[in-house]
């Protein structure tokens, strides 16, 4: 049994008093933190590697290290890895088993840095690589909504504005408005990849170390972007997890404003869509139901994620410089985001792929919304009319029709023509929903061939999935 196992602690030598068992369960962190152990095991290759280069450990400890950390990374990997509660974190743990393999050069792994910095540089490296993968499945979200756009871009559906029908818009368009959303989500996440990709290895405990490190020798193994300047502000930074979880948040928010739609169209009173049964369930009382459940989930889980970002700033917000035990609180709210954020993702690349979409039932609403009022309003603009006067003329139009129980490409053109003489047997091609939807041929617009425009840029930029 090495040192480190006997004392249970690396600090025990200066207590005349065992840690209670209620404090050791209170403030270990090993059975959330073992996660880190593949980022721990690669910082501290990093670490071992300059410590030789630099003379500060022989190359027979560096072999021994590097043999030693192998080892444990097979028993990880394996399942047969004992992790200790007593030894509090994923840290101690891993250096106690080295130091049984690896003897004296186990314990010198240790020179030059602390907990402190070795932490952060781990959460650093596992929240790159995480970040990576989460873009990775934001693109690949993004190419089902690309499918599903193409799909119906010449599909009408009614556009609404405060959940009233407003104008006529191409079912793909609107799809690709979360396009845009998921885009600048990727842009977020980069942005924020690159502030994470920074080293706090060498900051030591709080002031740096006496030891002649090369800290950009092991940025540069690590392949992170640059050095955390500052020794203090590199253990005590959490920036980069709340910053996550803020770009985090904001996909989410995303995802649940699709889902809250989904819902909506879902619900028999618009019946504008159908998803596939393996993403619904039934009712244990209702035979007829078939309920929404991975949206409506989503939209809850949304919450969960928005949550975990007021607490890391909570966490945050009071604590003076530099590291201070609160920030082990910082580990489970980024993880659990992290997780929520990918299985959020993956099912809804799927889900997209399952969605019916029933045109007929979309235009039928946009037909009882009166949605070609703001047609008529520039048709007369084009006639000369000034736009407030349009307006104002085509709402007596409107009314006219909800008093016939009409819709406005109904209405006699003798009857149209008793509000503005102007309008011509022409104005029916501008009162259809085709029209409308054709006329806004602009970049931006939901005409059809603006919609497959952007469907090409956007596959363009992500290219083949």
């Amino acid at each position: 049994m090495n040192q480190l196992d006997k004392k249970s602690q690396a600090w025990s030598a200066l207590f005349s008093q065992p840690m209670s068992e209620l404090v050791k369960r209170y403030t270990a962190s090993v059975t959330f933190d073992q996660r880190l152990w593949k980022a721990d095991i690669e910082g501290s290759l990093a670490h071992a590697a300059m410590l030789a280069a630099q003379g500060i450990i022989s190359k027979a400890d560096l072999a021994a290290i590097e043999k030693g950390l192998a080892q444990i990374r097979t028993e990880i990997e394996a399942g047969k890895f004992e992790w200790k509660l007593d030894l509090e974190d994923v840290h101690l743990n891993i250096e106690a088993r080295l130091t049984q393999l690896a003897g004296d050069a186990g314990k010198r792994l240790h020179t030059g840095r602390s907990r402190n910095d070795q932490v952060a540089t781990d959460v650093r490296l596992w929240l790159r690589g995480e970040i990576d993968l989460i873009v990775g499945l934001i693109e690949a979200f993004q190419r089902a909504l690309l499918d599903l756009a193409e799909r119906n871009t010449e599909v009408i559906l009614p556009g609404f504005t405060h959940l009233q029908v407003a104008q006529p818009v191409s079912f793909g368009h609107h799809m690709m408005a979360y396009v845009e959303m998921f885009s600048r989500d990727a842009e977020r996440l980069a942005e924020v990849r690159r502030r994470v990709n920074r080293l706090p290895l060498g900051a030591a405990a709080l002031a740096g170390t006496s030891y002649p490190l090369d800290r950009e020798l092991v940025a540069r193994t690590l392949q992170m972007e640059g050095l955390c300047q500052n020794s203090i502000d590199a253990v005590s930074d959490r920036d980069f997890a709340i910053e996550f979880c803020a770009a985090a948040t904001l996909a989410m928010l995303h995802i649940s404003r699709m889902s809250e739609e989904l819902v909506l169209w879902m619900n028999q009173s618009f019946g504008f869509i159908d998803i596939a049964d393996r993403f619904c369930t039934g009712s244990s009382i209702m035979p007829q139901k078939k309920n929404p459940d991975v949206p409506e989930l989503a939209r809850g889980k949304t919450g969960r994620v928005v949550g975990h970002l007021m607490g890391l700033v909570t966490l945050i917000k009071g604590q003076p410089l530099a590291y201070n035990k609160d920030n082990q609180e910082d580990k489970e709210p980024l993880f659990d985001t992290v997780d929520t954020l990918k299985d959020t993702l993956r099912i809804f690349a799927e889900l997209v792929g399952g969605i019916e979409v029933k045109p007929e039932a979309m235009e039928k609403a946009a037909l009882k919304g009166y949605a070609t009022a703001t047609d008529l309003a520039d048709y007369l603009v084009k006639k000369g009319l000034p736009f407030r006067d349009a307006h104002e003329t085509v709402a007596h139009a409107v009314k006219a029709a909800i008093a016939h129980q009409v819709d406005l490409s109904e209405l006699p053109l003798a009857e149209l023509q008793k509000f503005n003489p102007a309008i011509e047997k022409d104005v029916y091609g501008v009162l259809s929903l085709r029209g409308s939807l054709n006329a806004r041929n602009l970049p931006g617009g939901t005409a059809p061939p603006q919609v497959r425009a952007q469907i090409a840029r956007h596959r363009a930029r992500l290219g083949p999935g």
